[in-house]
């Protein structure tokens, strides 16, 4: 089944979505298996919103969004330690620089915060305009430059962490940017939540470049795979949607939970496969799409998840997830069976 719509653009410039029916699970493709590891996190209540993994390959860190403190989980003994934050920060996104800093937006308090593990001391960057509020989540490029988006303030912005200079760029009115990857090229590409739309913003001159996805979809979460393809969870339709900015051509994939499973934690491994959580159906589950065959695999998350709201994939190939809800943070080792 194919839909296909065109439109010409200020430029010109022809653009076409597709809907592909996949496969039944695994069909005629190698699957594969997988197993969960799970750690508490310290508060009772903590909320981890979002996990990171630390550049000593054995750290798991996320942030505990209620109990206003960062945590860090000891793959290899299983020790788990929370690091308080200066006041209510609200901590939502994270990442790890080459040092072994982390980084966080301070969901609740308008700033970017740095922790050094080491020592334990924060160092706060405010944002330069109070109508970027709510900062929310936050990567590096290859140049070591932090960027990040502010979802309700409507804003794309970048940090030198040289400098400790942010520099913002007003998106969309009530578009609300949200998930940020990094192409191949140091080009970030961003989705804004309340729109059918994904943008880019030149590193250099701060332009914003929007692409439209089919009529009614909301991109919540978005992957990158080695291609430079986007991958996308549209949350209120239900589907897995890829799109190629160079062609401006997108595909969408029917989710398994189907209309109302709400995709939304997203990541994409070395062999190409795409993996996320569907966080309207209970338990959430945890589904792996596989590109070159169109063929889906999934499994129920044991613990329930509780919205697995972020997943990103550690350089051992593990996936890292973080389950709000049920106040738990995991790792999801694969191995392949056929």
């Amino acid at each position: 089944m194919i839909r296909l719509r065109a439109f010409a653009g200020v430029a010109m410039v022809a653009a076409c979505w597709l809907w592909l029916a996949p496969q039944i699970e695994g069909q005629g493709a190698a699957k594969v298996d997988v197993e969960f590891t799970d750690w508490n996190t310290v508060t009772p209540n903590a909320h981890p919103h979002d996990p990171a993994f630390g550049i000593d390959g054995r750290s798991l860190w996320y942030t505990g969004q209620r109990a206003q403190a960062l945590g860090r989980v000891d793959m290899n003994t299983g020790q788990v330690r929370e690091f308080p934050l200066p006041g209510r920060h609200g901590p939502h996104g994270l990442v790890s620089d080459r040092d072994g800093n982390v980084w966080y937006t301070g969901n609740a308090a308008g700033l970017i915060g740095k922790l050094d593990p080491k020592t334990g001391q924060v160092t706060e960057y405010k944002m330069p305009d109070p109508a970027a509020r709510d900062p929310h989540t936050p990567i590096f490029d290859r140049n070591g430059v932090l960027w990040f988006t502010v979802q309700g303030g409507n804003f794309v912005g970048r940090l030198d962490p040289k400098t400790g200079t942010v520099t913002l760029k007003q998106a969309a009115p009530r578009s609300a940017p949200y998930g940020i990857v990094i192409l191949s090229n140091g080009t970030p590409v961003f989705d804004l939540f309340r729109t059918n739309k994904i943008g880019t913003i030149d590193p250099k001159t701060m332009e914003i470049t929007e692409y439209a996805l089919p009529e009614g979809a909301r991109p919540r979460r978005i992957a990158v795979d080695a291609s430079d393809i986007v991958w996308y969870t549209d949350f209120a339709r239900g589907y897995l949607g890829r799109l190629d900015l160079k062609t401006k051509q997108v595909q969408e994939f029917a989710s398994p939970g189907g209309p109302p499973s709400q995709p939304y934690g997203i990541t994409t491994t070395a062999d190409g496969a795409v993996w996320y959580s569907e966080s309207g159906v209970e338990p959430n589950t945890l589904v792996r799409f596989d590109p070159a065959t169109r063929t889906f695999q999934k499994w129920n998350i044991p613990n329930g998840g509780g919205v697995v709201r972020h997943m990103v994939t550690a350089p051992s190939g593990d996936l890292l997830l973080a389950y709000s809800g049920v106040n738990k943070v995991g790792r999801v080792r694969i191995r392949k069976t056929t």
